[in-house]
């Protein structure tokens, strides 16, 4: 069984920096993509972004693209979100998300299996 954890959320000013971590365990991920999610209070779960396990190669969201780092290490069987110069609109609950299938992107939040539990980013102005 997949199990997808996050670490690293916390309140911040704009401006700042904070890397979220998704620790996964429960099989070999080489054929998995590896999705960044969010969702803000009211608002619908957003795609921010996707590693491909093998090669490593991302994709971001346009909202995030030039200020956020997918990253992945192998060793330790994790994904990082490195967010650099963060907004207010950048406040949601961050999740990370795992499917099969690495030969592509995927964007639709409904096309991953497996979910973390999520972890609140707060941005102050």
């Amino acid at each position: 069984q997949v199990q997808l954890v996050e670490s690293g959320g916390g309140l911040v000013q704009a401006g700042g920096s904070l890397r979220l971590s998704c620790a996964a365990s429960g099989r070999t991920f080489s054929s998995y993509v590896l999705g960044w999610f969010r969702q803000a209070p009211g608002k619908e779960r957003e795609f921010v972004g996707a590693i491909r396990w093998s090669g490593g190669s991302t994709v971001y969201a346009d909202s995030v693209k030039g200020r956020f780092t997918i990253s992945r290490d192998n060793a330790k069987n994790t994904v990082y979100l490195q967010m650099n110069n963060l907004k207010p609109e950048d406040t949601a609950v961050y999740y990370c998300a795992a499917r099969d299938g690495g030969g592509r992107y995927y964007y639709n939040r409904a096309e991953y299996d497996y979910w973390g539990q999520g972890t609140q980013v707060t941005v102050s102005s």
